[in-house]
């Protein structure tokens, strides 16, 4: 602008000469026939949004993390390149470490060449979108103990195992969502759920006759105590029915003498074997003076009752072995 005001004269100033030719060649009559409204020559970006699974701005190097040396040396981390030791695809480079450009190229080494670098590129494409999926959802802080920290801080509802067990099935749309996005996502189906039992209540109520929310409360302090009332019935009902199957157990012994005598286990071991109590206290009283006999080195000759055979001895050892009245050796 100052060449065109010294050539137009030192009457005008360089703001005056600009201000001159915008209000006249510009916005004046030659500037509207000339200047269209719409540049229809203008390449207009339709592929994806910015920062979208296939957005060219994947490749942008992301801001280092902020994590202290020692845990650079644990990931292998080199912030200064924002890169790890071992990459995704780590032997990605070969596709373009042997390739050179020659003059004697033909038109198919040329191509071939071409789609190595466009495969190169993809793959460097999939790593930043891996980078950047690891830094969206926090992976990093969360592989060295730190969200922990994070979520004492702030902490948000509890999560429910159900919900957990969804979050973990939905883990495959994190590569296509941000978040954010997955966050609200989630928030919503939760909504969801809240709302859809909320309206199953609402409908309870409505064919229960309720019409009012002031008429829920008094229904459903009555609902409470019908169905704690119909608890404590099952409750006393089974106790009832364990003790009609004990006394059942031993019905067909308990009024036989000696059933006093017996321990609750010698009365299952009776019971099962179809052994009656006075029989079964005079085995005992046998094998255990057997045994004593033994262990004073005074000769002894079982003198057990001939009803008793051989499946009956073996159980009754077996039982006073356990329960310690005889040594393991005597058995």
């Amino acid at each position: 602008m100052e060449d065109m005001a010294a050539h137009v004269g030192a009457s005008r100033t360089p703001q005056e000469v600009m201000e001159h030719y915008v209000s006249m060649y510009i916005h004046g009559n030659l500037g509207k026939a000339c200047i269209p409204d719409t540049i229809p020559n203008r390449v207009t970006d339709h592929t994806c949004p910015s920062g979208g699974p296939l957005s060219p701005s994947l490749t942008t190097p992301l801001p280092p993390l902020d994590i202290s040396v020692a845990e650079q040396q644990q990931l292998g981390y080199m912030p200064l390149r924002d890169d790890y030791e071992i990459e995704y695809d780590q032997d990605a480079e070969t596709l373009i470490s042997g390739l050179s450009v020659n003059y004697d190229d033909d038109d198919v080494e040329i191509e071939l060449k071409r789609a190595h670098v466009d495969m190169y590129v993809r793959k460097l494409k999939e790593r930043q979108r891996r980078k950047n999926i690891a830094r969206d959802y926090n992976l990093v802080p969360a592989f060295l103990g730190k969200d922990k920290k994070d979520k004492e801080k702030t902490p948000k509802r509890k999560i429910t195992k159900e919900e957990k067990e969804l979050r973990l099935k939905l883990r495959p749309l994190y590569q296509f969502m941000s978040c954010k996005e997955f966050e609200d996502f989630f928030e919503n189906m939760h909504k969801e759920r809240v709302l859809r039992a909320k309206i199953r209540e609402l409908q309870r109520y409505r064919r229960n006759g309720i019409t009012k929310m002031e008429e829920s409360a008094e229904y459903e302090a009555a609902r409470h105590k019908r169905e704690k009332r119909k608890e404590n019935k099952n409750i006393a009902s089974s106790k009832r029915g364990k003790e009609d199957g004990k006394e059942g157990e031993f019905a067909a012994i308990e009024n036989l003498p000696g059933f006093e005598l017996l321990s609750d286990r010698e009365k299952v071991l009776c019971s099962s074997l179809n052994l009656s109590p006075a029989r079964y206290v005079t085995v005992k009283t046998i094998i255990i003076k057997d045994h004593l006999q033994k262990r004073q080195g005074i000769p002894s000759k079982s003198r057990l009752p001939s009803y008793l055979d051989k499946v009956l001895k073996k159980r009754i050892l077996n039982f006073l072995t356990e329960s310690g009245w005889i040594s393991r050796d005597a058995s």
